[in-house]
């Protein structure tokens, strides 16, 4: 059904080829997972197939490509729109009409088919993919998943033979993108369909492949084989492979069932152990966050060895500390034979604004370990124990001591100094990557003058946040300071709020705390309110009832150059941030408008996502290539309160990493962290605490190994195959076996 016979893409400007020596035969009716890490030319592979390679985009594309039979050479997109229906990572930019019947509609329409045919296929869509709720909605009012989900049914009603999809789940909710896939295996089993599509969540979609086609590095031919071959020597996998690898399974298992079967003897291993390794630091016990609109609720959050890390009243927080045995330093990984501290780095950096730095202590057994990283000793007498990154504050200049492990149960202030990505471990689910250069992103006192300058103001709020005054890292070796005798004001304080938008009920009465040094996942199904409810939180959107305050503001009655200073967001759709013309002016834009040292936001991009060049138009980046760089201008800012809608999508493994590396010192270092997510791995490795949200409604709140082990939606891979032992990643059972 397609054919490439020796395919190279070269866009003009570019020194090489984006792919290059594509030679492979997908067969009708099988459905064809592209895989490979971000940047590796998958999206440009996927659009040579719908001739959008070299008609939309320029370039030259060299070799054949056939789609039953036609060149894409010679047919340009719309006389292949027939054959070939296509869904890019962007949805809005497929949508041409106004309601979501309409658009289910309008591709037949353009074929000229009957209207009693038309009429047919938009019920049988509308079924499919649950859609028919919203038949009348206007699109611009739907959620992000919900418009995805009508960008896949706009492509599925003209009934095409091959069906092209760029991260067609990135945006739905875990029981969405189950029903998503369900439809896409029906369309291949019962009617002969071809189904090639990309997706970095390769969790989601193995299981359903009858081919990987992998693409393992830049300008390297794909291979295609079975599932289980390709994830044998896959740069990437997902949490369900690592498991596999980690144990020494033999095949691979590839999905959950197979995984629980072989899973026997190492829970039996497990069943001793304490879940302590890779575990999100301990939530700050400085005031309840709860969900309630009137009086706090008792509440605890996830610490290393035990749920409790809040406290359950407004008086000053009082827990008792975690007892973690250290890692021997000599330690090795079970699954590669190694010494993880052999290759920890410590990388001492000077924060722009504000000087050098020493680094700080992080809680003991919680080190933040990346989504990918090998696990690392937790001796805090070894030197090479774990990658720190200096904190943003000035401090004497001499060279600083070893970092030492501080439980903030017993009273320590949160740590500045987070681990730097580093070599990741194959048995973690991601891929290798090269240390990143070090960036500063934790908040610092402002100096006395700054030099004058004239921000171009963003939407979101993303400009001149500077972080809380007074922040400070500890020198290593001193104690931790006492709790204070008042509870710290919380970083946004939601009561009783309501939320009408139009006809719809987003939000009834939601009741939240966000306090500093909190990572908060927020979670639910496509449609229950979570952007709205960020969007409240930067003044977007006006409450329809109750109190919003974020660092003592209302925000929607605040002056962005007052907002701006204490919360950030950024929204699932990077390109409302992002306006000028290259890489390296959107940062100079970022540096001038948070009034940074020139250089900042150019280092966080490089950490974030190395390999992404100075003069590339943000609009030639992939989606999640966007996602970061909109997140590092946001990041450039600091903000005391940071929000996040979606951060993961168009991410793999080891960039998702590198995102929790950055999102860790960030709240390390007494940043409050919301993240928006349907990404239940991330959740995992990053929350303190998660909240559930349905119909505009918490209907959960805890933390977070509490409230994923009891959901069958929600709960990661790891956690379903050691059911019930509440094992969240597969970095905390490589720290258990070590």
């Amino acid at each position: 059904m397609i054919r490439f016979e020796n395919v190279s893409v070269t866009y003009d400007g570019a020194s090489e080829p984006t792919v290059h020596g594509v030679d492979l035969t997908i067969p009708e009716g099988e459905l064809v997972l592209l895989a490979g890490p971000s940047g590796v030319g998958k999206s440009t592979l996927l659009g040579t197939v719908s001739g959008l390679v070299p008609h939309f985009t320029g370039g030259t594309l060299r070799g054949r490509v056939t789609v039953a039979g036609r060149d894409t050479r010679t047919h340009k997109p719309r006389e292949l729109s027939d054959v070939v229906g296509t869904v890019g990572q962007d949805p809005l930019s497929h949508f041409v009409t106004d309601t979501v019947e309409e658009e289910l509609a309008y591709g037949m329409e353009s074929l000229g088919l009957a209207p009693e045919v038309m009429r047919r296929r938009v019920e049988e869509t509308l079924d499919l993919l649950g859609l028919a709720a919203l038949r009348d909605r206007p699109i611009a009012t739907l959620s992000g998943g919900q418009q995805q989900r009508v960008a896949i049914g706009s492509v599925l009603t003209p009934h095409p033979r091959v069906l092209v999809l760029d991260e067609p789940t990135s945006a739905l909710d875990p029981a969405a993108a189950e029903e998503v896939l369900a439809v896409l295996l029906r369309l291949v089993h019962d009617l002969g369909t071809t189904v090639l599509l990309a997706e970095h969540r390769l969790e989601r979609v193995l299981q359903y492949a009858d081919q990987v086609a992998l693409l393992p590095s830049p300008g390297t031919p794909p291979l295609l084989g079975t599932p289980a071959d390709m994830m044998a020597v896959s740069p990437v996998y997902p949490p369900v492979v690592a498991l596999g690898r980690l144990a020494h399974w033999t095949p691979l298992p590839l999905t959950v069932r197979d995984a629980r079967r072989r899973a026997t003897d190492l829970r039996e291993r497990l069943a001793v152990l304490t879940p302590t390794g890779g575990k999100p630091q301990a939530a700050p016990t400085t005031a309840d966050t709860r969900t309630t609109p009137t009086a706090p609720a008792t509440g605890t959050g996830p610490g290393p060895a035990s749920t409790a890390g809040r406290a359950t009243t407004a008086g000053p927080a009082t827990a008792t500390a975690s007892a973690t045995a250290a890692r021997p330093t000599n330690a090795t990984d079970p699954a590669t034979g190694e010494d993880p501290a052999s290759t920890a780095s410590q990388a001492i950096a000077a924060d722009p604004m504000t000087g050098p730095a020493t680094a700080a202590a992080h809680p003991t057994g919680t080190t933040p370990v990346s989504a990918d990283a090998p696990a690392t000793p937790a001796d805090p007498a070894s030197p090479a124990s774990k990658p720190t990154r200096a904190a943003a504050v000035p401090t004497t200049t001499a060279a600083p001591a070893p970092a030492t492990d501080i439980d903030p149960a017993s009273g320590g202030t949160p740590a500045t100094v987070t681990a730097t990505a580093t070599a990741a471990d194959p048995a973690s689910g991601g891929e290798a990557v090269e240390p990143a250069p070090s960036a500063i992103v934790s908040p610092s006192p402002a100096p006395a003058t700054r030099p004058a300058a004239a921000p171009r103001w963003r939407l979101f709020g993303k400009l001149a946040g500077r972080g809380r005054d007074g922040s400070r890292a500890r020198t290593p070796g001193q104690p931790p300071t006492p709790a204070p005798t008042d509870p710290a004001p919380p970083a946004a304080e939601i009561r009783a709020l309501s939320v009408r938008r139009g006809h719809v009920q987003a939000l009834r009465r939601i009741g939240l705390t966000l306090v500093a040094g909190e990572t908060v996942a927020l979670m639910g199904r496509n449609g229950a309110g979570k952007s709205t409810l960020l969007s409240t939180l930067v003044g977007l959107v006006e409450p329809s009832a109750g109190t919003v305050e974020v660092g003592g503001v209302t925000p929607h009655r605040t002056s962005p150059r007052d907002l701006v200073r204490r919360v950030g967001l950024v929204p699932q759709e990077p390109r409302d941030l992002l306006y000028a013309d290259t890489v390296a002016g959107e940062c100079a834009a970022a540096d001038r408008d948070a009034q940074a040292e020139p250089g900042t936001c150019r280092a966080l991009v490089s950490e974030l996502l190395p390999g992404i060049a100075d003069d590339v138009h943000p609009r030639d980046l992939s989606e999640g290539q966007r996602l970061t760089l909109a997140l590092a201008v946001v990041l450039t800012a600091r903000p005391p309160l940071l929000l996040l809608d979606e951060p993961t999508r168009g991410l793999d493994y080891a960039a998702k990493a590198r995102l929790v590396a950055v999102l860790r010192e960030l709240a390390a270092a007494g940043h409050a962290i919301v993240l928006a997510t349907h990404d239940v791995e991330l959740a995992a490795e990053l929350a303190h605490r998660v909240v559930l949200l349905a119909e505009g409604e918490v209907i959960a709140d805890g933390p977070t190994a509490e409230v994923v082990v009891s959901s069958p939606s929600f709960a990661p891979q790891v956690t379903k195959i050691l059911a019930p032992q509440e094992w969240l990643t597969v970095a905390q059972v490589r720290e258990a076996l070590a």
